[in-house]
């Protein structure tokens, strides 16, 4: 695959990091969940927010692993199975030891905040690795291509597994496996994370991504934004009770439509890149790894100063957004360092 047709990808993985950014800066702002710092000043509350929240959480963190996914079968047939699984303890182990240790240190218990993702797809990468330790790779030409009856089969699966999960699992609700693996995660999200890393998998070796048409792109787009102002016009009311009954089937094809519509939309519209973009691109990982601490700083050392809920949160968004990116390419002039970050 030749690097223009990468740009992209590494484009759209910029804008997810930059909104898993914004996400993060927002939590101490709404109902975030056990977020590690509150404003001292009680005026500092968007009540609004959760809706931001709960239609990033249908899709961003899936669409990480789908774009993750999609890479998987290239590092391998390159590199191997043992270099590959060198690399990723290196590229993925080393910073969750690093930054989860520093976590855990900090808060006094294990912890590995943001770093759950991290720890997943290594876990994903080293199945994989197992799997194509045993099986070829898929080689056959496959002339299907993503269409919109395709996209909706693909989102009423992810939605009736995760509807059934929800039934013993809520959302929000974290355990670690059988209650002793210590691998923080979700279970209401879990089967859209591995579903989304093997779908991003399968588009690689049937290059699925380059033949989705434009109509096909279009409309998927258009139906995950539709379905995501139905979660921001969710109040009180019937459409409210549907939802909540019906999230994990809603959130599901909200999630596999919008992230489709992206892929084609950035493929479409933003494949190319400069300068400062191939700058982005090289700092996007380190920055999703170091932004959690930066914010919390931000958080702790501007809490006195008054801008308003809606202020402060764009503040904190914008300048942790700044300060990740420019720590990330420090750390990276540091010799070594690159192979990891």
């Amino acid at each position: 695959m030749s690097s223009q047709r990468n740009f992209y990808l590494d484009n759209l993985k910029v804008f997810l990091t930059v909104l898993v950014i914004f996400h993060h800066a927002g939590q101490a702002y709404g109902n975030g969940g056990g977020w590690a710092y509150t404003p001292s000043n009680p005026a500092e509350v968007m009540p609004w927010i959760w809706h931001f929240f709960s239609v990033n959480a249908a899709f961003f963190m899936g669409l990480f692993f789908l774009i993750s996914g999609y890479f998987v079968p290239i590092s391998f047939d390159r590199q191997g199975v043992k270099v590959f699984i060198q690399k990723k303890l290196l590229r993925l182990g080393v910073p969750l030891l690093v930054v989860g240790g520093i976590i855990s240190a900090l808060s006094g218990k294990f912890e590995i905040a943001h770093m759950w993702y991290i720890e997943s797809l290594l876990v994903f990468c080293l199945f994989y690795a197992v799997i194509r330790s045993f099986v070829n790779p898929i080689k056959e030409d496959c002339s299907s291509k993503p269409t919109l009856a395709g996209i909706f089969i693909f989102g009423a699966l992810m939605g009736i597994g995760s509807h059934i999960i929800r039934q013993y699992c809520p959302q929000d609700y974290w355990t670690w496996p059988f209650g002793i693996i210590p691998l923080p995660m979700e279970p209401a999200h879990y089967l859209q994370y591995v579903m989304m890393f093997v779908i991003g998998i399968l588009a690689q070796r049937f290059n699925y991504l380059e033949k989705m048409t434009n109509t096909t792109g279009a409309c998927s787009l258009l139906i995950g934004i539709l379905l995501a102002i139905g979660i921001y016009v969710r109040q009180d009311g019937w459409w409210n009770d549907f939802q909540w009954h019906w999230f994990g089937i809603y959130e599901s094809l909200l999630c596999v439509f919008i992230s489709f519509g992206l892929l084609w939309l950035f493929r479409r519209y933003l494949n190319g890149t400069n300068k400062f973009l191939k700058w982005c691109s090289e700092q996007a990982y380190g920055a999703y790894v170091v932004h959690l601490l930066l914010m919390l700083g931000l958080q702790f050392s501007f809490d006195g100063v008054w801008m308003g809920a809606v202020g402060k949160f764009l503040f904190i968004g914008v300048a942790a957004t700044i300060e990740s990116f420019i720590i990330a390419w420090l750390l990276r002039l540091i010799p070594g360092v690159k192979r990891v970050l």
